[in-house]
């Protein structure tokens, strides 16, 4: 079962509200479709593509030419964590009044600092095995392809493009600003999959793929499965700690990831 948690004081300015909806199954065929079907959503820095930290460089970058040079990120957290979430403790730890009202000049100017150094640097690279493995679940039936993420939209998808990624390929996008909380992401991919396909996403159909112990969380708090790989921050021991259902190195064994998402395919029972 989807859930929706509700945290006050979010600087978030584009969140999304879930309203789940149970469709009337009237025939076996439409039955099995409905079971069968799953919705894989992958997390952006450290699962699909390195940066070099571009992000956070550029966001410095950012906030220095807007708020001085005392902008920095030094003892802020920031991997699993939302853009908006980032932007409120460093304006916070700078001193920066009025930040609500700031969001949105930070935000754009930090879009046009990362464009710079992403054209500049061309640190974006794919993780191993991305490539393979999204080409694989694209022509698979019933299974549709989605972000969950904790970047602003413009800037994870100038991510995905520098990396050479089609950001198409993911036809659901839950941003970093649609929700106050990574907890409430996966709800309203599973609202964008109600509308693009007609039909309700079963929980326990929905695999979210992420590096940190965050992107565990919020697919657990939800009912969700979640692959947790080692490209990011965080170890393979550290992941199995926070309870992954599966931990890899990496996402290069396209073979063992189809058939470890294939059983997970298997009809739920009534």
């Amino acid at each position: 079962m989807f859930t929706k948690t509700i945290e006050k004081d979010s600087p978030n300015d584009c969140r999304g509200i879930f309203v789940r909806k149970r469709l009337m199954r009237t025939h076996q065929q439409d039955s099995t479709a409905y079971h069968r079907s799953m919705l894989i959503l992958f997390d952006i820095d450290g699962t699909l593509l390195l940066t070099q930290r571009a992000g956070a460089a550029a966001m410095v970058d950012a906030g220095r030419e807007l708020f001085g040079e005392h902008f920095t990120l030094d003892g802020i957290e920031i991997s699993g964590r939302l853009d908006p979430l980032i932007w409120a403790d460093a304006a916070k730890a700078a001193a920066i009044e009025n930040a609500d009202d700031k969001h949105n000049i930070f935000r754009s100017t930090y879009a046009a600092k990362l464009q710079k150094r992403l054209d500049r640097d061309r640190t974006a690279t794919l993780c191993p095995g991305v490539t393979e493995l999204i080409t694989a679940l694209h022509t698979t039936t019933d299974i549709t392809l989605g972000l969950l993420t904790g970047n602003y939209p413009e800037t994870g998808r100038l991510k995905i493009a520098a990396a050479g990624l089609d950001a198409d390929i993911f036809t659901i996008a839950a941003w970093g600003c649609d929700g106050a909380h990574r907890r409430e992401l996966p709800p309203i991919a599973a609202a964008q999959f109600q509308q693009r396909h007609g039909r309700s996403i079963d929980a326990g159909h929905t695999i979210i793929i992420g590096d940190t112990p965050h992107d565990v969380d919020c697919a657990h708090h939800n009912g969700c499965l979640c692959i947790a790989v080692a490209t990011g921050m965080f170890s393979i021991n550290q992941l199995r700690d926070a309870g992954a259902d599966l931990v890899v190195n990496d996402l290069s064994d396209t073979a063992m990831l189809l058939d470890w998402l294939s059983q997970s395919r298997q009809p739920i029972s009534q």
